[in-house]
C-alpha cells in the first residue's frame, strides 16, 4: 500500500496564496536574466513559444525562429532530446546571430543530462523536468523509507549539480519545468498524482540550486488539466511566500489542443492565474503551427501587462470578508459551493447554462435545449416565455452590482430578497466582485445559487474574457450557472454563446458535452504529422460525449498524460504507435496505417464506443 502523504496532516498547505481575494496585486518575483530579456520583477509578461522543426535540421529551425520573433514571441525553445541535437545548438545561435537575431533561446531537456550539460554552453536558458531529468518513468507502486527516500535526493543531488554550477559560471538560466504527466515515481508513491506532489518536485530541485547559491531560476507548473495546474501554481506561490522564495513563474496548459478548444482552455489555465497576480511569462501551447500561439498568448497577456505596477489593498472593512473566503474555498482544491435549488439552477443539478431571452426564437428554442441549454432569462417582473424553457425572471433574480465598495451593503439587502444572484460588474472585476458577492452571502447565510453573467464587447472578448473569469471561478466552486451574452447580440449569435458556454464547462470538466482531446503541441521530438493526426482522430471519434483521448507525439510526456485520459494515441518510432488505456500500454508498435482503427477497436473492447448519431 502506497504511504501517501496527506497534505493537511504534514502542514504543507498554507492558508492563502494571496494578499486579498477581493484586490489585484501581482506576486512580485524577482527578475532573472534570460539573455538580454529580464524575466519577472517590474517586467512585462514575457511571451514564449516553442519550435516544431527536427533540431537537426539548422535551417528549418532558423527560419521558424525568426518567424516566432517577428511574431513577437521574445523567448524561443528548441528540443534537445539528444547529445547530438544539444550540440547542434551552437549552430542555430551562430545562424540567428548572424541574421541580426539576438533573442536568447532557449534547450528543452528530457531524462539526459548530458544533453543539458552540453546545451547549457550555446543558449541562455536550460529547460529541464524534475520528473525525468535524472529519472526513468516505471510507475512503480513502492514504498520509500526515510532513509530510501534520501538516497534518491542524494542521488538527484549528484546529477543537478554539475549544470548548476556550470550555469552559474556561465550566467546562464535555468527553468525547473515540472509535468503532472511526469512526476518521478519517488514523488508519486511519496505525494501521490497531486498538485502538492509537483510542488515538491520543483522544491527539491530549487534547494539544490540554493545549495549553490545559484538563483537565476525560473519554475513551471505544468498540466493539461486546467483545473490542477490553477492548484499547483497557487500552492507554489502559497508555499514561496511561507518560505521567503521569489522565483519567476512561467504558466502554461500542457497539451491544450488546437483551435477554440486549445484557445478556451489555455485562457482558463493562464488566464485565471495572470487574473491573480500570478505569472511572469507564457506559453500558450497549441496542436498548430507554433506561430499561432503567439497572438494568442499576447491577448492573453494585454488583459494584465497595463496591471504590472498596482498593487491592491485590502480596505479595513473587508477583512473580516476575506477570512470567511479564505477559509470557506481552498484555492488547493475543489469543492463547490454548496447551494439552495431554485427551479432548475443550485443545489445538486448540475452547472446549467442560460440566455437572454430575446435571443431564442421560439423555432430555435427545441434545437437549442438539445444541445445544451437549460433556461432563459427575462427582464420582466412576471416572466412569459413561449420557448418551453424554465424561465428566470426578475422576480426570482438579484442583479447585484459591486463597482465600488460602498456599495456592498445595498447588494446585501437585495440578495436578501432574492432567490439567486447574479453579479453585474466591469469586465477586469468579474472575479473578484464575484468572490466579495460569495463571502458576503456566507457571511449572511444565505445560499443563494450564484448565476454568472457578464456581457462583452465581442464573440471574441467573450471567448477570452469569459474563459479567464467564469473558467476560473467555476474551478474554484463558485457558480451555479453560467450566461454569457455580447453587445448587439441577436438571435443569430445564440448558437455560437451556447457553444462557448458548453467549451467553457467541457474545459473545466464540469459538464461533459463532447470527447476531450489531450494533445500536445508538437516538437522536434514528435514522430508523426501530429495537427493532421489529431484532426484525423478527432473527425472519427469526436462524437464519444465525455471520453478523453490523448494524441501524443513522443513518449517524454505522453504515459504520465495517459493517466488523466481514458485512451492514449503515442508516437513510439517512426511509422509505430502505442496505444494506452489510461497509463499502461496495451496495444505496442502499431503501424501508424492501422493505427486509427485500432485506437477505435480498443474504445469498443472498453464499451465506451457509440455508433455516430446513436443515442
Amino acid at each position: 500500500m502506497q504511504n501517501i502523504v496527506q497534505p493537511a496532516e504534514a502542514g504543507l498547505i498554507p492558508e492563502t496564496f494571496a494578499d486579498s481575494p477581493f484586490a489585484y496585486s501581482r506576486f512580485r518575483t524577482r527578475e532573472v536574466k534570460v539573455g538580454n530579456v529580464g524575466v519577472g520583477g517590474t517586467n512585462p509578461i514575457r511571451i514564449q513559444s516553442m519550435t516544431i522543426s527536427d533540431t537537426m535540421d539548422t535551417e528549418a529551425t532558423v527560419k521558424e525562429a525568426i518567424g516566432l520573433i517577428e511574431a513577437g514571441c521574445e523567448i524561443v525553445r528548441i528540443t534537445a532530446p539528444r547529445v547530438k541535437e544539444a550540440e547542434n545548438l551552437k549552430n542555430i545561435k551562430n545562424r540567428l546571430v548572424d541574421l541580426g537575431y539576438n533573442q536568447p533561446l532557449v534547450a528543452d531537456i528530457h531524462f539526459l543530462p548530458q544533453a543539458a550539460m552540453t546545451a547549457v554552453e550555446y543558449v541562455e536558458k536550460v529547460r529541464i523536468n524534475p520528473g525525468n531529468f535524472a529519472d526513468r518513468k516505471f510507475f512503480e507502486l513502492r514504498e520509500y523509507t526515510d532513509s530510501q527516500y534520501e538516497e534518491e535526493l542524494e542521488r538527484i543531488h549528484d546529477a543537478f549539480r554539475p549544470l548548476v554550477l556550470r550555469a552559474r559560471e556561465l550566467g546562464r538560466a535555468l527553468r525547473i519545468g515540472t509535468n503532472h504527466g511526469s512526476l518521478s515515481d519517488r514523488i508519486m508513491n511519496r505525494y501521490g498524482d497531486t498538485a502538492l506532489g509537483m510542488v515538491e518536485s520543483a522544491l527539491e530541485f530549487i534547494r539544490i540550486a540554493e545549495h549553490y547559491d545559484f538563483r537565476d531560476i525560473i519554475i513551471s507548473m505544468k498540466a493539461s488539466n486546467p483545473g490542477v495546474m490553477i492548484q499547483a501554481y497557487r500552492l507554489l506561490v502559497a508555499r514561496f511566500r511561507r518560505e521567503n522564495m521569489d522565483y519567476p513563474l512561467h504558466l502554461g496548459v500542457t497539451e491544450a489542443g488546437g483551435g477554440k478548444d486549445g484557445r478556451i482552455k489555455s485562457s482558463i489555465g493562464i488566464g485565471s492565474l495572470l487574473d491573480d497576480g500570478i505569472g511572469d511569462t507564457i506559453r500558450v501551447s497549441l496542436t498548430e503551427d507554433s506561430i499561432h500561439e503567439i497572438p494568442v498568448a499576447r491577448k492573453i497577456a494585454s488583459y494584465y501587462d497595463a496591471r504590472r505596477a498596482l498593487a491592491g489593498t485590502s480596505e479595513n472593512g473587508k477583512k473580516e470578508l476575506e477570512k470567511i473566503y479564505i477559509q470557506s474555498f481552498p484555492y488547493h482544491r475543489y469543492d463547490r459551493r454548496g447551494s439552495d435549488a431554485c427551479t432548475v439552477i443550485g443545489g445538486k443539478n448540475p452547472i446549467k447554462i442560460g440566455m437572454r431571452e430575446e435571443l431564442v426564437r421560439p423555432e430555435d428554442a427545441a434545437s437549442l435545449k438539445a444541445r445544451g441549454l437549460d433556461f432563459v432569462i427575462s427582464k420582466n417582473q412576471t416572466p412569459s416565455s413561449n420557448s418551453g424553457l424554465p424561465v428566470i425572471g426578475a422576480d426570482l433574480l438579484s442583479d447585484v452590482s459591486l463597482f465600488a465598495p460602498e456599495e456592498l451593503e445595498t447588494a446585501v439587502l437585495a440578495m436578501k430578497s432574492a432567490k439567486m444572484v447574479s453579479v453585474h460588474t466591469n469586465e477586469q472585476d468579474i472575479t473578484r466582485s464575484t468572490r466579495l458577492a460569495a463571502a458576503a452571502m456566507k457571511q449572511n447565510g444565505l445560499n443563494l445559487p450564484i448565476i454568472l453573467f457578464a456581457r462583452f464587447s465581442s464573440l471574441e472578448e467573450a471567448l477570452y474574457q469569459a474563459s479567464i473569469h467564469f473558467g476560473g471561478l467555476l474551478l474554484d466552486g463558485i457558480g451555479d450557472a453560467l450566461v454569457i451574452d455580447i453587445a448587439g447580440a441577436g438571435p443569430d449569435q445564440a448558437s455560437h454563446l451556447l457553444d462557448l458556454s458548453l467549451d467553457i464547462l467541457q474545459a473545466t470538466r464540469l459538464r461533459l458535452s463532447k470527447t476531450e482531446f489531450i494533445s500536445c503541441p508538437s516538437c522536434g521530438r514528435t514522430l508523426f504529422d501530429l495537427q493532421d493526426t489529431t484532426a484525423r482522430i478527432q473527425k472519427r471519434t469526436g462524437h464519444l460525449k465525455g471520453v478523453k483521448i490523448a494524441i501524443m507525439g513522443c513518449v517524454v510526456n505522453g504515459p504520465g498524460e495517459m493517466a488523466d485520459a481514458d485512451f492514449g494515441y503515442v508516437g513510439a518510432g517512426p511509422g509505430k504507435i502505442h496505444l494506452y488505456r489510461g497509463k499502461e500500454i496495451v496495444k505496442k508498435s502499431i503501424p501508424s496505417e492501422i493505427a486509427d482503427e485500432e485506437l477505435v477497436r480498443l474504445i469498443q473492447e472498453h464499451g465506451m464506443w457509440v455508433e455516430p448519431g446513436a443515442g
